[in-house]
């Protein structure tokens, strides 16, 4: 009798375990990196953007080839398909041949002053320093690209602008 009485304690045990453990969150940034074609950059828990990234990296690919630079482009991503669903800022630029994708939860805007704009652009220029310098000039079909894979996959998909 015994025996019984300590499984069904030992199955006690790990019942409560598992219910009161939290889920692991990253902590860390996913970098995800096709070489030659993209690099991606993603802020913890923005795994679920990978699909959309690479499409909008398969539908500028699909346009004219593209040489030199494009300045990099700011982005603020919602799903259309949920009310009130969170959104994230994107950032999209060309260097060498490769398109980089930066993604990041926006941050809670404090005074006026503070953008969606300026937070993506300092996370974007921070990401970017380590590979490529941010000029170049701006180019519609980089912008074209975002555009059509929101539209394929029923995003909504702000270009967010410099404050003037």
């Amino acid at each position: 009798m015994k025996m019984y009485e300590a499984l069904l304690l030992a199955v006690l045990v790990v019942l409560v375990i598992l219910v009161m453990r939290k889920p692991v969150l990253l902590d860390n940034p996913l970098i995800i990196q096709r070489p030659g074609h993209y690099h991606i950059t993603l802020a913890p828990q923005l795994a679920h953007a990978k699909s959309f990234l690479e499409l909008i990296a398969e539908k500028f690919s699909e346009a004219a080839p593209h040489e030199g630079e494009l300045a990099t482009q700011y982005f603020e991503v919602r799903a259309t398909d949920a009310p009130g669903a969170a959104h994230y800022l994107l950032a999209v630029g060309f260097r060498a041949g490769i398109l980089y994708f930066q993604a990041i939860y926006p941050q809670p805007l404090l005074k006026d002053a503070d953008s969606h704009y300026e937070t993506v652009r300092r996370f974007s220029e921070q990401v970017m320093a380590q590979w490529a310098p941010l000029a170049g000039n701006r180019d519609a079909s980089l912008r074209a690209a975002v555009e059509a894979a929101a539209q394929q996959l029923k995003i909504a998909c702000d270009c967010l602008q410099e404050a003037d």
